[in-house]
């Protein structure tokens, strides 16, 4: 933010909030860019590997005491409700990468 900040011409003294200078400039947010990481990442591992039957388990029992974690899948499901996009949709990459990829529209780099 600080250096959009500077090449906005603004200070914090200014106080003009960083949606505002982010919305300015296009740039989507660190959360929107991470929810389109992960869904990336879901929808490129294939259904056969470890680490992915591993994210999928589901551990039996009861947790202790005090609120439950947040779980990367758990998140991961929220991502997926949110963008509409059901985990069977993985297979079709094309579809899957303009459905997910939707978060920064400066990623269409200028080449010279």
């Amino acid at each position: 933010m600080k250096m959009l900040r500077s090449m906005a011409g603004v200070t914090r003294y200014d106080h003009i909030c960083n949606e505002d200078i982010r919305h300015r400039f296009g740039i989507a947010t660190m959360t929107e860019k991470l929810r389109e990481a992960r869904l990336r990442w879901y929808g490129h591992a294939d259904n056969a590997t470890v680490c992915k039957i591993a994210l999928n388990f589901d551990v039996p029992g009861k947790r202790s005491k005090g609120g439950p974690k947040q779980r990367w899948i758990d998140t991961l499901h929220s991502d997926l409700k949110l963008t509409g996009i059901h985990p069977d949709q993985a297979h079709d990459r094309a579809k899957w990468r303009q459905r997910i990829s939707k978060a920064d529209p400066t990623v269409t780099r200028d080449k010279r």
